[in-house]
């Protein structure tokens, strides 16, 4: 019988993939990895939704504490990146670093199971020409969350299974409630899970870095307001500036040494190309040369064609084929040709940023 561990946050879409797993003829083994120090919703009620599943399932359960892991690669990583001017993106790191990985090392060394599967909205097709594991956006493309998996490994991608990533979430709803879940009607989590435990990013980053006033001030240094912290702004932000002025204003750029904010209008804010670090090649192998795609530089933003680059040390330059707003140092872009993930990586901050 295939032996499988499920990753479970508690979730619906966790439970469903379990479920359906199990119905499939699966042995499943039930894991939920404790995240977060103190009191947060993606730990405390997560693990006990998880737990009173896998009892429904008649599976065994596990609890495996990685809160160490997810302070050091996730919270000082955040701390870090907001404290130096740019914007991490959490979600693509805690997965390469914080689940995916330690999932898989735990489900093989302790419990002698080589595959995982979790509830995320992708899909994982290996191709028998190239023999590498083409990593898809879902059906559901409302839901895809291909984006936030673009770090993963051959290895890792060879090994998981993505249950949901040929239905809807409609279609996730309605199965919950056929298999009976007491998870059917779980409203969805909206924020990240750093978000939920502290109510909102702000009041997290101020636990670790103490608000310091500065200037906010224009492109050429004229002084139009104060901030309360470097650490509340990111490039491309235009709401909650706090500067009335006749015209849209937008953040360009944030002066860690200066401890000033840059704003400018739209037209500052355009950018025809950037680079990329940090970069990992998934469907297919590192070109030798420029490729066209279409690259997604936010998860909620569209994809763009654009022409991507190869450099030395893992990089890429990436420049679009028309000129797009909110390019923020990082945050993931990652590219595709349709629906098929070639790539992404991490956005590097400019010179003039």
């Amino acid at each position: 019988m295939n032996k499988v561990v499920v990753g479970l946050s508690g979730g619906v879409d966790s439970s469903v993939a379990a479920a359906t797993l199990h119905r499939q003829g699966y042995e499943v083994v039930g894991l939920t990895l404790w995240l977060m120090k103190g009191k947060g919703q993606c730990c405390s009620e997560g693990m006990m939704d998880a737990a009173r599943l896998c009892d429904e399932l008649e599976v065994p359960y596990h609890v495996v504490d990685t809160r160490d892991v997810f302070e050091k690669n996730i919270v000082d990583y955040l701390v870090s990146g907001y404290g130096s001017g740019i914007t991490p993106l959490p979600c693509s790191q805690c997965n390469k670093a914080v689940k995916f990985g330690p999932m898989w090392n735990y489900a093989r060394e302790e419990l002698g199971i080589d595959r995982i599967a979790t509830g995320h909205y992708a899909r994982i097709t290996p191709n028998l020409d190239t023999g590498r594991y083409e990593l898809r956006r879902a059906v559901d493309l409302s839901k895809d969350q291909s984006y936030f998996l673009y770090d993963l490994s051959q290895e890792i991608l060879a090994h998981t299974l993505f249950p949901l990533g040929d239905q809807t979430k409609t279609e996730t709803r309605r199965m919950a409630a056929e298999f009976g879940l007491h998870t059917a009607e779980k409203p969805e989590s909206q924020d990240l899970c750093l978000i939920e435990a502290h109510g909102s990013m702000r009041s997290f980053l101020d636990k670790y870095l103490a608000p310091q006033q500065g200037y906010i001030v224009d492109q050429s240094g004229k002084v139009l307001g104060q901030h309360d912290g470097i650490h509340h702004y990111t490039i491309g932000q235009r709401k909650g500036i706090g500067i009335a002025a006749d015209r849209p204003l937008y953040v360009i750029g944030i002066d860690v040494g200066r401890n000033q904010v840059i704003v400018g209008d739209r037209e500052s804010i355009q950018k025809t190309d950037f680079t990329v670090q940090r970069v990992n090649w998934v469907s297919i192998a590192e070109p030798a040369m420029p490729i066209r795609a279409e690259v997604q530089i936010r998860y909620r933003s569209q994809a763009v064609p654009c022409a991507v680059i190869p450099l030395e040390n893992a990089r890429v330059k990436v420049v679009f084929d028309e000129p797009q707003i909110s390019v923020t140092p990082g945050q993931a872009a990652v590219w595709y040709e349709g629906d098929r993930l070639l790539g992404g990586g991490v956005i590097e901050q400019s010179q003039d940023e």
